[in-house]
């Protein structure tokens, strides 16, 4: 596919019931090119009879009109915003109600994302789109969102796209990742999706970064530059991390 002068090739591969595709790559790699090709495609996808759906929250975030975030989540979600599922999976763990009865053109950087996420997520889809929905958000609002993007794509039995460059988001919303690499702005090159294990070692490869897990939390955490553990774990090729059974020695 091309876009001006950018061309991106994407390996073919498939996407599953109930599963999360994290996109890693470089910025002007082709990741939200690749996302919006894919809103075409599905517009033109069938199941039988039946049309697909898809849900997409963008990278950039516009406000057109002055309306109150209430009435923006009535006016794309309809009546689910009322639904004890709503208020207790997405309103409550995203404190959205104390902005209900704010202006839209109000809110933070990290506002305005709960609510467009609220509003991707309130929709019923086969497919999610996300482009960096951890953008603005805190630590602890990040994995909220990556917990319920979780569960909403299991429970409706669909699945998802998630571009996002934080790694600590990305390996607790994802099931398979898809690698971007390539020149940035000049073409691209996107695998099918990998394995967790695969799909980060591929990609921190080439950053030459490591990652461990921290027993007390089960987060990752990077490892120094040239700490022993990092230069175990590139010697093994594990730049994820290493499984506690094979800790290295």
């Amino acid at each position: 596919m091309s876009l001006g002068s950018f061309k991106l090739h994407v390996s073919s591969g498939a996407i599953h019931e109930g599963e999360v595709v994290g996109i890693l790559g470089p910025n002007g790699i082709g990741k939200t090119t690749f996302v919006k090709s894919l809103i075409q495609r599905i517009s033109n996808c069938q199941i039988g009879a039946r049309q697909l759906k898809f849900s997409y929250k963008p990278q950039y975030l516009t406000v057109e009109s002055d309306e109150t975030v209430y009435d923006f989540l009535f006016k794309n979600a309809g009546t689910v915003i009322s639904s004890s599922w709503f208020k207790s999976e997405v309103v409550r763990p995203f404190a959205l109600e104390p902005l209900y009865d704010r202006k839209l053109s109000s809110l933070s950087g990290g506002e305005l994302q709960r609510v467009f996420i609220a509003c991707a997520l309130a929709k019923e889809a086969d497919i999610y789109l996300l482009d960096e929905p951890s953008a603005y958000l805190d630590v602890e609002q990040r994995l909220v969102m990556a917990k319920l993007v979780k569960r909403v794509v299991e429970e409706r039995k669909a699945a998802a796209f998630v571009v996002e460059h934080d790694l600590m988001v990305m390996d607790a919303i994802a099931d398979s990742i898809m690698v971007f690499t390539g020149e940035p702005g000049k073409r691209g090159f996107a695998s099918s999706p990998l394995d967790l294990r695969t799909g980060f070692n591929t990609f921190l490869r080439d950053l030459d970064v490591t990652f461990r897990r921290d027993l007390s939390t089960g987060r990752i955490r990077i490892n120094k530059p040239e700490s022993y553990l990092h230069r175990k774990q590139k010697s093994i090729g594990e730049y994820y991390y290493v499984p506690e059974r094979e800790e290295p020695e």
